[in-house]
């Protein structure tokens, strides 16, 4: 998904999406078209969005709760894995 079409997904301003970019809370991939979301970034973006909108969650926090909400997926990944192992 291009940019625009992000933008226009998600309902947010440019700099909005500008200033998540800035802050590395969605990296998507970079192509000769120009910026690339996959539907990781997608889903990463609703979530910052609704983290901001619904949770009040400011800047300033957003790099923690993005940062916890990682470890946890990681973690998840992880025991699923071993899991898998032990059978």
């Amino acid at each position: 998904m291009s940019k625009q079409e992000l933008l226009v997904r998600l309902g947010v301003p440019a700099q909005t999406l500008e200033l998540w970019l800035e802050q590395q809370w969605l990296i998507p991939a970079q192509t000769t078209l120009g910026l690339t979301f996959s539907d990781i970034d997608i889903a990463r973006a609703h979530f910052i969005r609704d983290l901001q909108s619904d949770f009040g969650v400011n800047d300033e926090a957003m790099d923690l709760v993005l940062h916890l909400v990682d470890q946890l997926n990681g973690l998840r990944y992880a025991l699923s894995e071993l899991r898998k192992d032990v059978r």
